[in-house]
């Protein structure tokens, strides 16, 4: 662990930092470039035939990832992007663009959706302001609502704004007597609550820690070119797969039978493999687990221990120097070591940020060139600790600030170590840092200086590095960096321990896996916007190997997990560009692509075909059911779908055969009857409460009828008092008629006799109806009768003449009225 024998003078100033003459070097991407004399030879050391740097080119051999495993069966939904959250309209006074959230829109989405939810609690308070379906009311008070001609008017209203602009009265009455507790309840509650939800959700869309470090790990075989790929899959990425997959020298990647798979408890966020003392280990990261496989061989591996983390895990890290040994860290900022031996010993906790304050929990630890040293990072900065040490005491390796020239707002977004001089020429003290600005190798024997620093360009936060062993005795290091939305970028890391690391060639960007949409057919606008989503999936995963290869040229095979679970796969080969002056110089501004003048890669027919088969097997997979469904106010119950999907098979069926056979289709062909059901017990009764009967109608949407019964009841001993008192009156007029019927006969006899040939009426019967006519009546219906011509009847014939019929006691000689106006 000895310093470097050159080193560089220039780089070295005078006083404190930011005060000094001397030049600004911020901008060099590493020591190399702040050179302004050649460097000297090495004493005692001869150096080899350089390798061309400069010509170094990893050509891919297709244009874009292709599909290595069919789609899984679960439907994926990519969830809120950020164009559900964000006003749609730009403000014109600002001068530059800025992200506003909008809080209105969600909140207005959220009372409309859940506004069982978001009213329940108020409907009480709001209850004797609002008249439900009944009879109309003349009353013509401002403070009453008649909610069926409120949800009438509010039943052609849309979510994104109603299409007739017009405001009727009842919806100013209920906005002028809903808005005092509306305004107090739900702004001031939900509103708050809303907002934060949605700050968490950009903050999410923006940087979703969850998976830093990635949830995709190769673990080698016991042969060459052979191995497992290890992954979550599933719509809820809890269930872990261990595929067996076989390189060819072309680096054509072959599956070898089916996945194991493991099942979990929790969704998985990083999945770690490492081989240390021939002994192979696998690690998983959920959010409030962590546990440790021991991988023997091609078989299935066998579980050593669980952890559960009780505030929830950030990180996990496999030792390189002691075999079974783990880093484990958690949102409370702790860190322990965990062995499944020995269980946890905590080496290090502060709730605090290093640096400066930030609000965020994530916590990093990984390991170091000593066995008994650690890292501990976080969003400020990282800083070693001594396990052995008292607590607090430790050293910073990376600051966020000017020692770094770190910009404003930048912050750490991953801490790996790459591993020990085993795996690599660089020197084992090298330690990766990734913002979301720029990529730093900072040298534990010389901290808070980043010996190379190189600003990627990438449009995502970089989450996921790998650094691979050079695929020659010549060559520089591989540096994978994937970002959170699919960018891929490939550094060419060269030196050994006697000389810095630098860039050895220009970046190259690697095509990503939305630039395979041009292997597929197109599709119809649905089904093609579905696979565009699909291959536009944020990244989860990457893992690199090389090839096995004897004298051919070394090939790369890269893998790459989305987070729909699909695993796409892209080979490139390594091949040397005869002119790149045009690309840039190493430590030019920005990655460069392959030059126009090489051949551009096409896709080939069996890319092509196993391209097809993979989306007529996505194309089956069922869509995710939606979020949202439009509201309705209907009153109306409809059948279920599920009560109609499952008579229509066999109704279906049933209608075919008796239409084949000529028959009208029965009753009995719908199945046999179902068993009459025994009533339930009835409730006993109890004290009626009119008003939990109104709501609970009204809730079930049966207001209407609930209603109209209980006008009914209400209304029906007055209805049948009035029949009542009407057929009295008819039966009234009825007898006065017969009555003076009976007057009008002169034969006719008293009231206690008989007429001739009529039978005896028993005793107790009641008198005639003429009894009932009123006196003042009986002389005019006479007079009227008199007038009348007689008319002879052989009974009247016969019989004797009668004498006149005397006036009965109390009438009054005969006289016309006089009418009204004559």
């Amino acid at each position: 662990m000895d310093f470097p024998s050159p080193l560089r003078p220039a780089l070295f100033t005078t006083g404190p930092l930011g005060m000094s003459d001397g030049p600004d070097l911020s901008f060099m991407c590493s020591w190399r470039d702040a050179l302004t004399l050649p460097e000297p030879p090495l004493p005692g050391s001869q150096r080899g035939a350089p390798c061309p740097a400069q010509d170094l080119l990893w050509e891919p051999a297709l244009p874009g990832p292709v599909p290595l495993l069919p789609p899984s069966p679960d439907p994926w939904d990519p969830g809120v992007t950020a164009r559900d959250l964000l006003f749609r309209c730009a403000y014109h006074y600002r001068r530059q663009p800025q992200a506003v959230l909008d809080v209105t829109e969600q909140l207005s989405h959220f009372l409309w959706d859940h506004g069982d939810m978001a009213f329940a609690p108020l409907g009480r308070l709001m209850l004797e302001n609002f008249k439900l379906e009944g009879s109309r009311s003349r009353s013509k008070k401002v403070t009453v609502v008649n909610v069926k001609n409120l949800l009438r008017d509010l039943s052609g209203h849309q979510p994104w704004g109603c299409p007739w602009a017009h405001l009727s009265h009842r919806q100013r009455r209920f906005s002028i007597l809903g808005g005092p507790v509306l305004s107090r309840a739900v702004s001031s509650l939900l509103g708050r609550l809303l907002r934060e939800e949605l700050a968490l959700r950009w903050e999410q869309l923006l940087l979703d820690e969850a998976f830093t470090g990635g949830a995709l790990a190769w673990l080698p075989g016991r042969t060459a070119g052979t191995g497992q790929l290890v992954y979550p899959t599933g719509g809820a990425l809890d269930q872990l797969q261990l595929q067996e997959v076989s390189l060819t020298s072309t680096g054509d990647p072959q599956v070898l039978g089916d996945p194991g798979c493991i099942q979990l408890r929790g969704p998985v966020r990083q999945v770690v493999t490492r081989t240390v003392q021939g002994e192979a280990l696998l690690a998983v990261r959920s959010d409030y687990h962590c546990a440790v496989w021991k991988a023997g061989g091609q078989g299935r591996p066998a579980p050593l221990q669980v952890l559960r983390v009780e505030k929830g895990a950030t990180g996990v890290s496999l030792s390189p120097h002691l075999p079974g040994e783990l880093a484990v860290c958690s949102r409370s900022g702790a860190v322990c070591l965990w062995t499944p031996h020995d269980g946890l010993q905590q080496i290090y906790k502060d709730s605090d940020t290093l640096v400066f304050r930030d609000l965020s929990p994530w916590r990093w630890a990984d390991f170091t060139a000593h066995p008994r040293v650690l890292t501990v990072g976080d969003r400020t900065g990282v800083k070693m600790i001594d396990t052995q040490a008292p607590p607090g005491c430790g050293l910073m390796l990376f600051r966020g600030g000017a020692e770094a020239s770190c910009q404003k707002g930048e912050r750490v977004l991953l801490v790996q170590y790459p591993g020990p001089a085993a795996a690599t020429r660089l020197p084992p003290t090298l330690h990766l840092i990734c913002t979301q600005f720029s990529l730093y190798l900072v040298d534990e024997r010389l901290p808070l200086v980043p010996v190379l620093k190189w600003d990627h360009g990438l449009a995502s936060p970089p989450l996921l590095a790998r650094l691979l062993p050079p695929p020659g005795p010549s060559c520089p290091q591989p540096l994978l960096l994937g970002g959170q939305g699919g960018q891929l970028q490939l550094l060419h890391i060269a030196g050994d321990g006697a000389s810095p690391p630098r860039l050895a060639a220009p970046p190259q960007s690697l095509p990503s896996s939305s630039d395979s949409l041009s292997a597929f057919p197109l599709l119809d606008p649905k089904s093609q916007q579905q696979l565009q989503e699909r291959l536009q999936a944020p990244t989860i995963g990457l893992s690199a190997t090389l090839a096995p290869h004897a004298s051919s040229a070394p090939v790369l095979c890269v893998f790459q997990l989305s987070a729909a679970g699909d695993v796409f796969h892209q080979r490139l080969c390594l091949q040397a560009a005869p002119s790149l002056s045009d690309a840039g110089a190493p430590g030019g501004p920005g990655p460069r692509r392959p030059p126009a003048s090489a051949a551009a890669p096409s896709w080939d027919s069996q890319a092509a075909a196993h391209c097809r088969r993979w989306l007529e097997a996505l194309l089956q997979v069922p869509p995710a059911p939606p979020l949202w469904t439009a509201p309705t106010f209907s009153h109306r119950q409809l059948l279920g779908r599920l009560e109609l999907q499952q008579g229509s098979g066999r109704t279906a069926e049933r209608l075919r055969t008796a239409m084949a056979e000529g028959r009208l289709l029965q009753r009995g062909d719908l199945g046999p009857p179902l068993p009459a059901a025994e009533p339930p017990p009835a409730p006993e009764p109890g004290p009626r409460d009119e008003l939990t009967e109104r709501l609970g109608e009204a809730w079930a949407g049966r207001g209407a009828a609930g209603w109209g019964r209980q006008q009914d009841q209400a209304s029906g001993p007055r209805k049948q008092a009035r029949r009542s008192k009407r057929r009295t009156q008819l039966s009234s007029t009825f007898s006065q008629t017969s009555c003076m019927d009976a007057l009008d006969d002169p034969g006719s006899p008293g009231p206690g006799q008989s007429p001739p040939g009529a039978r005896s009426q028993p005793p107790g019967t009641p008198p005639s109806r003429a009894s009932g006519v009123p006196s003042e009546r009986r002389q005019p219906l006479q007079d009227r009768a008199a007038g009348l011509p007689a008319q002879a009847s052989p009974e009247r014939a016969t019989a004797p003449a009668s004498k006149p019929t005397p006036s009965l006691p109390g009438s009054q000689p005969s006289r016309k009225k006089p009418r009204m106006g004559f």
